[in-house]
């Protein structure tokens, strides 16, 4: 599992950097064609982890419900995020993920909730299979970011 730990973390970094090197205006602007910002993207890959990993096996999540309801599954951006709203999202990056590797180590995911995602159909039966989807599903994410960059950059 260690292996996803570090794509998820090198993918955390990524989305570090993105908020770091762009404007809080381009960070909020929703392009023609989209529904969604890249800060909403980048919160929605760190609630989504925390609610297939935490809620999931039965456990309180380290997010506040106003986050997780501002960024969970369905949701979409309600209004521009201001600078403490982006500093949020930056600061919970990786201390969730960490969190969820030390308690991945000490196993305190020891029930797991099962739960089909929506997105490609797949069972998640317990933790392991929980951190790897969470990998893809943040992939998934990056490329939206990526695409919402390339959209308001031309």
């Amino acid at each position: 599992m260690e292996f996803t730990f570090q794509v998820l973390n090198n993918t955390r970094d990524i989305f570090k950097k993105i908020i770091e090197n762009n404007s809080l205006e381009d960070l909020n602007r929703i392009p023609k064609g989209f529904n969604n910002n890249i800060i909403w993207n980048i919160g929605h890959v760190v609630v989504s982890e925390q609610l297939l990993v935490y809620k999931l096996s039965g456990l309180e999540s380290l997010l506040s419900d106003n986050m997780i309801n501002k960024y969970r599954k369905d949701s979409k951006p309600q209004s521009n995020h201001n600078q403490v709203e982006v500093d949020q999202i930056k600061n919970v990056l990786h201390s969730t993920l960490e969190k969820t590797r030390e308690d991945y180590y000490d196993n305190v995911f020891d029930k797991y909730n099962t739960y089909t995602v929506s997105t490609t159909g797949n069972t998640l039966t317990n933790i392991d299979e929980a951190l790897q989807f969470v990998a893809i599903h943040e992939g998934l994410h990056y490329g939206y970011v990526l695409a919402l960059l390339k959209a308001i950059k031309s």
